[in-house]
């Protein structure tokens, strides 16, 4: 009988590499790959800005979190929002049906990687720092996160290698 494949989530900051992490991985366990931004882009006709900024970040974190209730989880990989882990009963579903992989990178590497943060569509007060965000969000991906990958100083290969490495190694 074949052994079931685990589902895999993928959580961390923007600019953590989880989009394009999450596509290799995928490709490379044989996995379907969602992502729950463009799903939340999709079922609203509009991008992540878009959103914050007609609506409010709050808005932006209760389509994330619609999403994260409803996304199909079986056989694949999914890359979160950086703000999927402000939804307790999404992380709870993600946490129940797939292995929660954090991909940690260092505040400095990240500002190096997002220069773009005013107008990404990231789900922030809009009197918070990236860095006031970063503090904010490390808590929340440590406590649901199943396994922990240090990202900061990895190429993509190598963040891929450490990630299935350490699935196999469960």
């Amino acid at each position: 009988m074949e052994q079931a494949r685990q589902s895999i989530v993928l959580i961390g900051m923007p600019g953590a590499g989880k989009s394009t992490l999450g596509i290799l991985l995928a490709k490379t366990l044989g996995l379907a790959f969602g992502d729950t931004d463009l799903s939340i882009q999709v079922q609203q006709s509009k991008t992540l800005q878009q959103i914050s900024d007609d609506e409010g970040y709050l808005a932006l974190r209760h389509y994330e979190e619609q999403v994260l209730l409803s996304e199909t989880l079986t056989d694949r990989v999914i890359a979160t929002g950086g703000s999927a882990v402000y939804s307790e009963p999404g992380m709870l579903r993600l946490k129940e049906q797939a292995l929660v992989v954090f991909l940690d990178v260092c505040l400095e590497e990240l500002e190096k990687r997002v220069n773009d943060f005013a107008t990404r569509g990231i789900a922030r007060r809009p009197d918070q720092s990236f860095a006031e965000l970063f503090t904010e969000r490390r808590a929340l991906y440590n406590r649901y996160a199943d396994i922990v990958i240090e990202c900061s100083d990895l190429s993509i290969e190598e963040s891929l290698h450490a990630v299935i490495k350490a699935i196999e190694s469960r």
